[in-house]
C-alpha cells in the first residue's frame, strides 16, 4: 500500500511538473497565458524589483539546496529515499507558481526591441529551438528519473531503480550542460526585452551559473577522475572546437 502511494504522489508530481513547465514557457514569453513576466499588474518600481529579486532568489535557493548530496542523505531519513526526487519536483513547482503568482511586470525602459521581421523570427526559432534541447537533454540524461517517476515505479513493481551512469550522449559530446544551455536560449531569444524581463533572464542564467559549480562539485564526488576528464575535454556551456572532431573520430 504504501509503495502505491508512493507510486501515486510520484505521478501526480510528474503531471504537475509537466503543467509548470508548460505554464513556464507561456509565462517567459508572454505567450497564451493570462499572467507572464510582462503582463500582469504592475507596482512601483522599488516594490517590483524587491520582489522579483526574492521570487528569483527563493527560486534559485530551493532548487540548489534541495539538489546536494548532504541536503538528500538528510532528507531521505525524513521522508522515503523512494519519493526523495518526487519531492524535490513539487517544491519546484510550489516555487515556480509563487513566481508566476507574484511576479510583478517592469516594462519600462524597454532594453531592446527587435522590430525587423526576419531578425524577430530567428529569435523566435532559437527560443523555441532552446526548449526543444531542454526537452531532448531530460531524455539524453533520463526524463524519467529526472522527474522522479522512474523510481516511484520501481518502488511499486518492487525493483531496484538502477545507479546512475556516467554517459555523455549526443549534446553531451559538445558541453557538458546542454540542458541549462537550452534554458539560457529561451532567455535571452526574445525581439522584446523589458527591464523585467531582462531582470527574470539575469537571475536565472545567474543561478544556472552558481548551480552549476554546486553540481560538477557533486559529479565529481560521485565519478571521480571520470568526470574530472570530461571536464577538461568538454566545454561547459559553449563547445570547444577539438569537442566535434573526437566526436566525428567516435562516429567514425
Amino acid at each position: 500500500m504504501r509503495a502505491l502511494l508512493s507510486f501515486l504522489y510520484g505521478l501526480v508530481a510528474y503531471l504537475a511538473s509537466t503543467a509548470t513547465l508548460l505554464y513556464l514557457i507561456g509565462f517567459s514569453g508572454n505567450l497564451w497565458v493570462p499572467k507572464s513576466v510582462d503582463v500582469g499588474a504592475g507596482a512601483g518600481w522599488i516594490e517590483a524589483v524587491g520582489t522579483d529579486v526574492l521570487l528569483l532568489v527563493l527560486f534559485g535557493v530551493q532548487h540548489s539546496v534541495m539538489a546536494r548530496r548532504g541536503f538528500k542523505r538528510w532528507w531521505t531519513q525524513i521522508v522515503p529515499a523512494v519519493v526523495e526526487r518526487s519531492t524535490f519536483v513539487v517544491a519546484t513547482c510550489v516555487v515556480l507558481v509563487l513566481m508566476f503568482w507574484l511576479w510583478v511586470p517592469i516594462t519600462a525602459p524597454v532594453i531592446w526591441r527587435v522590430e525587423h521581421k526576419a531578425a524577430a523570427a530567428l529569435l523566435w526559432s532559437l527560443f523555441w529551438l532552446g526548449w526543444l534541447v531542454v526537452l531532448v537533454s531530460t531524455f539524453l540524461l533520463n526524463h524519467f528519473e529526472l522527474f522522479g517517476l522512474q523510481q516511484v515505479f520501481a518502488g511499486v513493481t518492487g525493483r531496484t531503480a538502477p545507479a546512475s551512469e556516467f554517459r555523455t550522449p549526443m549534446f553531451y559530446r559538445y558541453v557538458r550542460h546542454p540542458l541549462y544551455v537550452g534554458f539560457l536560449m529561451t532567455f535571452w531569444s526574445v525581439p522584446v526585452m523589458t527591464s523585467g524581463r531582462l531582470l527574470f533572464a539575469l537571475g536565472l542564467s545567474a543561478y544556472i551559473l552558481i548551480g552549476i559549480a554546486f553540481e560538477e562539485r557533486d559529479l565529481l564526488l560521485q565519478f571521480g577522475e571520470r568526470y574530472r576528464a570530461y571536464r577538461q575535454q568538454v566545454g561547459m556551456l559553449i563547445p570547444r572546437v577539438w569537442a566535434f572532431s573526437r566526436a566525428q573520430r567516435k562516429r567514425v
